[in-house]
């Protein structure tokens, strides 16, 4: 077990009182509309999932309730810091992060394996 500290109870609390909710600093569309329901959908649903150092939204569940950001390294589970939503990160996250390819990226790259049967069972 290890503690978070939450910046608006300005305490240190055990992790059981938090929950993740993803990648911290998302951009929003700029015109949602004019989104395909493809973009509309990587934008929802799909996320890299780096191996390092990134920033993350957390939600102090059990007691504030609030929403705030951490720098974590995913691999060692080490907390570098928390800091309110709005305020900007102290720790470069730029040197450290290793990222997995985009999601465009590996779709291409399946199709070109992809290996299509036409016709049925014989």
């Amino acid at each position: 077990m290890f503690h978070i500290y939450c910046p608006w109870c300005q305490e240190h609390r055990e992790e059981e009182e938090f929950h993740a909710k993803g990648p911290a600093h998302l951009a929003r569309p700029k015109d949602p509309e004019a989104c395909s329901d493809e973009e509309w959908g990587d934008y929802l649903f799909f996320r890299d999932n780096p191996r390092g150092v990134h920033h993350e939204l957390w939600v102090h569940a059990v007691g504030c309730r609030k929403f705030f950001n951490i720098t974590r390294n995913t691999v060692t589970y080490e907390i570098l810091e928390t800091y309110k939503i709005g305020e900007q990160p102290g720790k470069s996250v730029q040197a450290e992060v290793v990222t997995l390819p985009v999601r465009q990226e590996a779709r291409e790259a399946a199709n070109e394996n992809v290996k299509v049967q036409v016709g049925g069972a014989s």
